[in-house]
């Protein structure tokens, strides 16, 4: 249940999020809510993360299917008590069903999220699978650090 959660919640946020950026600005528009630091700047992204591989929709589309794919496969594989794991798994399928509904529709992912350090723009959903990514990695490095403890134990006997 927790990874059907995170999906609907993460794709809900970012959905909600993508209407108001659609609906009260124009493409190229920038507000300046910290001048130097934050914007927020409507840009419509024909490629992934940070422009790449602009017009290869196909390709993003089908990686977004799997992905989508991967993680309703594993919500029935991971076992319950894993549960960052699981949350990690809805949070990356969450922001992969946002980027993919938006190549669907729109044909262009919507960005808006536009932090001054870098020339880049992205989105809620992009956050989402990164955070996700970063979940899954924390899961995997205790799930690591844990059986080499255990190993530790079975050795020193």
């Amino acid at each position: 249940m927790l990874v059907w959660l995170a999906i609907i919640g993460v794709w809900g946020v970012d959905r909600f999020l993508k209407f108001l950026i659609q609906t009260y600005f124009i493409p190229g528009e920038t507000l300046k809510v910290f001048p130097g630091i934050f914007h927020l700047t409507y840009v419509l992204n024909p490629g992934a993360a940070f422009g790449l591989m602009a017009g290869r929709t196909w390709i993003f589309i089908l990686t977004a299917v799997l992905v989508v794919g991967g993680v309703v496969y594993g919500q029935y594989r991971i076992p319950r008590q894993e549960r960052i794991t699981r949350l990690a798994l809805g949070i990356i399928g969450g922001g992969a069903l946002g980027n993919l509904y938006d190549r669907l529709v729109i044909g262009r992912v919507v960005d808006y999220l536009d932090f001054q350090i870098w020339p880049y723009v992205f989105n809620f959903a992009d956050s989402m699978i990164v955070v996700g990514v970063g979940l899954l990695l924390l899961a995997i490095y205790r799930d690591e650090r844990a059986s080499r403890g255990s190993e530790l134990d079975v050795t020193d006997e």
